[in-house]
């Protein structure tokens, strides 16, 4: 099970540097870090491609025993490989978990990159409730799209704030699953792009480097409610 983080000395195979990593810890939708536990007999190896599935792994929280799928842990070393680091003790996550009666404070997680940005979001979606979140089935024009039941999220990461193009085509999406849908942006929106999901009923968030979502907008402040 997950639990605190712990260091390992590891050598890249490519360059021959040596390194310490930590393994990073994500809060729990209890409160309690969750880290997941490195296979001590086996080596990490370098990414040659990825795929969404490899990118993440289940992990149960030491202190509630709640299942939920956390970035795999990986190190980047200054020549370029990455390094991923095989986990110990992993089970698969159950159908359904158990709705906890409170809600803990929303703990965030530090956005540094595009996958920190996606991680913060999925991290503030189980915070609200909505379990069993994955990868969207469809591809949006922009950003990465996440699913959970009755949920349709798209994340934005650029540097580009989303435009109406970006809000119509969610929502577009997002009807013909018959979901809720919900943006988030870390660039923020134009005022034609408020004035369309205001119109829509889309709610809007945007992404500050702490990793927590701000509403912007009406229908943004009910979903976080």
């Amino acid at each position: 099970m997950g639990g605190m983080s712990e260091s390992v000395a590891v050598r890249c195979p490519t360059c021959g540097r040596a390194h310490l990593f930590a393994v990073p810890s994500y809060p729990c939708a209890c409160g309690a870090p969750v880290a997941p536990p490195l296979d001590p007999g086996a080596e990490p190896s370098a990414v040659a491609h990825r795929s969404w599935d490899e990118e993440w792994v289940t992990v149960h929280c030491a202190a509630c025993d709640r299942p939920a799928a956390w970035p795999h842990p990986e190190l980047g070393c200054p020549c370029g490989t990455v390094l991923r680091f095989p986990v110990a003790g992993v089970r698969d996550v159950p159908h359904t978990v158990p709705p906890r009666p409170v809600r803990p404070a929303f703990r965030p997680v530090t956005i540094r990159t595009a996958r920190d940005a996606v991680t913060a979001v999925v991290v503030y979606l189980r915070w609200l409730g909505h379990g069993q979140v994955r990868r969207a089935d469809r591809r949006p024009p922009s950003g990465i799209g996440l699913a959970a039941p009755g949920v349709l999220a798209q994340v934005d990461p650029t540097v580009r704030p989303a435009d109406a193009r970006d809000v119509e085509c969610l929502w577009l999406t997002a009807m013909t699953e018959s979901a809720a849908c919900v943006y988030f942006s870390l660039a923020g929106y134009g005022d034609e792009a408020r004035a369309r999901a205001d119109a829509l009923g889309v709610p809007l968030f945007v992404l500050d480097l702490t990793g927590t979502p701000q509403p912007v907008n009406g229908p943004a402040e009910a979903f976080a409610a």
